[in-house]
């Protein structure tokens, strides 16, 4: 399993990027995490980044172009999954709870996608189940792993098969980092980094919206 995935230069010289090990028996520790990062919680980057060119499945089962669907939106993009017990619901969350204190003009604005590393049991109803309990708005997509694999590799963030243990338990490992694009020029220029809270998220999405690092 790799362990460390790199980031753009703004975070080569911070810390290596870790991956979550999220296994399904919330009664067992949940996430294995390597490496770690000195950085701040939301990293401006040097070099943006472009967007994954995905087109998957929403919760709706209709087909998303993610380029297409969030072209001039500020957007956010995390690969997670639903069964995961802590990472992704708390990433997730706080997420919500930022989106929450912007004006209703910019919430339907800002573009949230939460994009499956688990697509075998993440189908278009389990995602807009479990997304209906965090945001209703947010966007669920699932489809093929390679395809989601792909996605997540150019813009490096690292996504593994999940592993069906002996005593049943899956793990799924993926990155845990919140992309964040400009409607500026739909580049990725900033990351929130796994240490990131709702307040961190509060305090840089009203100046990520305009196009202005946090």
């Amino acid at each position: 399993m790799r362990r460390r995935t790199l980031l753009a230069s703004a975070l080569a010289t911070a810390a290596a990027l870790s991956l979550t090990a999220c296994e399904g028996d919330a009664d067992k520790p949940a996430a294995v995490v390597s490496g770690g990062t000195t950085a701040k919680p939301i990293v401006t980057l040097d070099n943006p980044l472009e967007k994954p060119d995905l087109t998957l499945t929403d919760s709706d089962g209709k087909k998303y172009d993610l380029l297409e669907k969030t072209k001039g939106h500020p957007t956010l993009i995390y690969f997670g999954y639903t069964n995961c017990p802590d990472v992704c619901p708390l990433t997730m969350a706080n997420i919500a709870v930022a989106v929450k204190q912007l004006p209703k003009a910019e919430q339907k604005d800002l573009r949230v996608v939460f994009v499956t590393s688990d697509p075998e049991r993440d189908t278009p109803p389990a995602l807009k189940k479990w997304l209906a309990g965090i945001n209703k708005d947010f966007v669920g997509l699932t489809g093929k792993f390679d395809t989601i694999q792909a996605g997540a590799r150019s813009v490096n963030i690292g996504i593994e098969k999940p592993v069906k243990k002996k005593n049943g338990d899956v793990v799924s490992t993926h990155g845990a980092q919140v992309l964040l694009s400009s409607p500026k020029d739909d580049k990725i220029h900033w990351m929130g980094m796994q240490e990131a809270t709702s307040d961190n998220y509060t305090s840089a999405l009203p100046k990520i919206i305009k196009g202005q690092n946090p």
